[in-house]
């Protein structure tokens, strides 16, 4: 498994921060994802053979979101 921290802009409200958590939880691949409205940031560990930073970028943005 791996962790990376995508830095994320656009977030106001727990809501957001639920929307994103979703969003990436639902990715084949990723074990674990957790959301800082404070930070503006999402922990994602995953497993690299499956997910990467680009379909995290992907499933943010389409959900409405900037990727920083």
């Amino acid at each position: 498994m791996e962790t990376t921290i995508v830095k994320i802009k656009g977030m106001t409200c727990m809501g957001c921060v639920g929307s994103v958590q979703r969003v990436l939880q639902g990715l084949s691949g990723v074990k674990k994802v957790d959301v800082s409205l404070d930070q503006g940031q999402a922990r994602v560990e995953y497993d690299s053979a499956v997910a990467g930073p680009v379909q995290f970028k992907t499933a943010i943005e389409d959900a409405g979101y900037e990727v920083a």
